[in-house]
């Protein structure tokens, strides 16, 4: 739900702050004031294209800011946290800025973004209907997702897409494995011959590190035995040992002690010197008998760890990659061989595609029914719009080949007025045609799913009366499970509102200004009796305005 619009310093805007409510929202004004100011602004926030002279003049930009309540839509929420968008508390805010030279930014919740995301946000946002880019049913894709919508399919939709991908996915295996067999063959034999060289190297392929140390010291047995004698020989058993040179020192501060006993901590630190020598020494010893002049294992190593290095430029990986490498050689192997066995690939195609086809089969039937059942309601709707003998007509044709979106495609078809034959939503329909038929299908699309903001320009276009009062319950009615924005000049609309906003030109200081303030109770008499008396109004007026607001 759209809740806050900020507007700053676009065309005859300077400043404007709204705050939005739930339900039917009014915009009304005098013709020329700059009604469809607030809803061109918020279509450059949702990501329409922007020039230069937007900015107002003399301002150096515009920044239009819009922020959203998004609690109940889990899926832009999701999409927004894959995008690096997501919001802790529940909001959402698209901002764009332009330069009076016409170059833009954009901004979601507080981060650059490019417009192909502020769109695609926007997709789950609003619907504007009138003669605005973001007139979502006048695409195929949405009329049968409308559609769906109101057949209650969107799952079975879902599921169908699913299988078509599944299907085409298993299709694609058999036919390159049809097509490449001969490629697997060579990719299988130059596999076979690497693993077969890898096994050789047995579970030393997995000990590169323990072997570079085993084959370190076997190279240096020679000199690690010189240097460990040596360090034993001047640490215990050499004419000036150093164990020996340490019991003289004992000796002697022993005697000290007896004399200042403060030497105690020197005397403490001493015998544990001496003790680590001790230690030392017989650490040493230890790792001398373990140390073996050992040509054989030498030359084992050698070879081992040659293999080793020859087989890692072979495949360009580290040697320690080896065992890994070995494991992905055998993965593939594996793959290969489920490969060729066109048999099983066979089956696994035929029978994705018998899945494919029940799925897309209960969900033709579901669209065919729902068909009848909109058209039907939405034919009903525009009589009573002001577009008697006109009706609507949801076609579904066999596709060529099977879709994603199951086996038919799904067009409105509309003709308004009798005798007309049906053309497609965005060609045969006028503006204000185009509106009230769109108010027609969300009425009917009320009690499902949907975008939760649906914005009406130009919906009461040449008509008054009746019609009037009926465009005005319809709206009512939308507004009870959406968010409605809709811009009026008919006092039957104003009054059906829950939120009204106004808005007025001034001069102020030599510069024309669009002011868009919102409403008190008494301000909106005095608005509807404004509509209703041509700019004059009267008691009578009042009177007939404070009425149609109380019932």
């Amino acid at each position: 739900m759209l809740s806050h619009l900020s507007i700053r310093n676009y065309l005859l805007v300077e400043s404007v702050e709204l705050d939005f409510a739930p339900g039917l929202t009014v915009l009304t004004g005098e013709t020329g004031a700059g009604k469809s100011i607030l809803v061109d602004a918020l279509a450059l926030a949702l990501g329409d294209r922007a020039e230069g002279g937007v900015v107002r003049q003399g301002a150096p930009r515009a920044e239009i800011s819009a922020e959203f309540v998004i609690d109940d839509l889990p899926q832009l929420a999701a999409w927004l946290d894959e995008a690096g968008f997501a919001s802790d508390d529940g909001t959402l805010i698209l901002r764009r800025v332009i330069d009076a030279g016409g170059r833009s930014r954009a901004f979601i919740n507080g981060s650059a973004a490019p417009l192909t995301q502020l769109k695609d946000a926007a997709e789950f946002l609003l619907d504007i209907h009138g003669q605005h880019a973001h007139h979502a049913l006048l695409r195929p894709p949405i009329q049968r997702e409308v559609l769906d919508a109101y057949a209650g399919a969107l799952p079975q939709a879902a599921t169908v897409s699913a299988a078509w991908h599944a299907w085409q996915a298993a299709r694609q295996c058999r036919l390159d494995a049809e097509s490449h067999g001969q490629a697997r063959q060579i990719e299988r034999e130059g596999l076979t011959l690497a693993v077969e060289e890898l096994r050789a190297l047995g579970d030393d392929l997995a000990r590169w590190d323990e072997i570079q140390i085993e084959h370190a010291r076997l190279a240096h047995v020679t000199t690690l035995l010189e240097g460990s004698h040596a360090l034993i020989e001047g640490l215990d058993e050499g004419e000036s040992a150093v164990s020996s040179q340490l019991g003289e020192m004992s000796a002697r501060l022993d005697a000290m002690q007896a004399v200042d006993d403060s030497l105690g901590e020197v005397v403490t630190l001493l015998t544990s010197a001496s003790a680590d020598i001790a230690e030392a020494v017989h650490a040493l010893r230890r790792y001398v008998g373990h140390l073996n002049l050992d040509p054989e294992r030498l030359a084992e190593l050698d070879r081992l760890l040659g293999d080793m290095h020859r087989l890692a430029r072979k495949h360009r990986v580290q040697p320690d990659a080896l065992a890994a490498l070995l494991e992905q050689f055998q993965a593939r192997l594996a793959e290969l061989a489920a490969s060729d066995d066109l048999d099983a690939l066979q089956a696994n195609e035929d029978a994705a595609w018998s899945r494919y086809q029940s799925d897309a089969k209960q969900l033709g039937a579901l669209r065919r029914k729902a068909a009848t059942a909109l058209s039907k309601q939405v034919t009903a709707a525009m009589h009573e719009l002001a577009l008697a003998g006109g009706h609507l007509d949801i076609q579904l044709q066999p596709t060529n080949e099977p879709r994603a979106h199951g086996l038919e495609d799904v067009s409105f078809l509309v003709a308004s007025h009798p005798g007309l034959p049906p053309g497609p939503l965005g060609k045969v329909a006028s503006g204000g045609e185009l509106s009230r038929i769109s108010l027609a299908i969300q009425t009917a699309l009320s009690g499902v799913a949907g975008v939760p903001t649906l914005i009406f320009d130009e919906v009461d276009v040449g008509i008054g009366g009746s019609v009037a009062e009926a465009v005005g319950r319809r709206l009512a009615k939308l507004g009870e499970t959406r968010q409605v924005l809709v811009i009026t000049h008919l006092p039957q609309v104003a009054a059906r509102g829950m939120q009204h906003l106004r808005v007025a030109k001034q001069d102020s200081g030599g510069f024309v200004t669009s002011n868009i303030e919102s409403l008190d109770a008494d301000a909106r008499v005095e608005e509807v009796a404004r509509m209703l008396g041509g700019l004059r109004i009267t008691a009578t007026t009042r009177q007939h305005a404070a009425e149609m607001l109380a019932g």
